[in-house]
């Protein structure tokens, strides 16, 4: 079976302050870049064939620490980037309920094709990251690869596990620099490894109250 290792990228400042990132490029913190450190060094002991990442800073940087350990060249992969957020990005979420109301009203309700002012739909972001994450797969049958992206992205693959619909609610957090390790089988994903964060134990993990950006 073809295995795939999801990282989510190191921390940024925004993420501490809980500000909608999407596709705004930013850069990670002191913690994130040690954080990429730290899973680096983990997946230097993981046999593996490719390392593939969105081109956004906060993931090639990540990217480029595990590179660094296991002396892999990174695939770049637009197709990686976190969902776009339109006029939601740069705002945490009592700014973006106070500037756009109803835009947030409608956001909050996971509305499978509603994308806010230059944002993305779910749909469409799902359609697009999924579409990515079974090409990856696809060139590697019977290998492993290593996949450097956002947030949203594992959201995406977790729930294509476990049969999750676009606007369910979701049920499990998001960890920067975590470890999360899927199975392409013939017929279905299989999720093996969620948010393992075992490598930070001596850096720090971020952590939102249950929720990450």
């Amino acid at each position: 079976m073809t295995e795939l290792i999801l990282i989510r990228h190191g921390e940024t400042s925004w993420n501490r302050e809980r500000r909608m990132q999407g596709q705004t490029d930013t850069p990670l913190s002191d913690l994130g870049r040690a954080q990429a450190q730290a899973v680096g060094e983990r997946l230097a002991r993981h046999a593996f064939a490719a390392i593939y990442s969105s081109d956004l800073t906060r993931a090639w940087d990540t990217a480029a620490a595990i590179a660094r350990a296991s002396g892999r060249e990174i695939v770049r992969e637009p197709r990686l980037r976190e969902c776009t957020f339109g006029v939601f990005e740069g705002l945490t979420y009592p700014e973006m309920a106070q500037r756009y109301p109803a835009e947030h009203a409608r956001f909050v309700l996971r509305e499978d094709d509603y994308a806010v002012p230059g944002g993305e739909s779910p749909r469409q972001f799902y359609e697009r990251s999924l579409g990515c994450l079974e090409d990856i797969a696809a060139a590697h049958p019977g290998e492993c690869a290593v996949v450097v992206t956002h947030g949203l992205v594992l959201d995406t693959l977790h729930r294509a596990a476990r049969n999750m619909p676009l606007n369910a609610k979701r049920d499990a957090p998001l960890l920067n620099a975590s470890v999360n390790i899927f199975r392409r089988e013939p017929r279905a994903w299989v999720e093996v490894v969620w948010g393992d964060v075992a490598h930070l134990a001596e850096v720090g993990v971020t952590r939102y109250d249950g929720r990450a950006v």
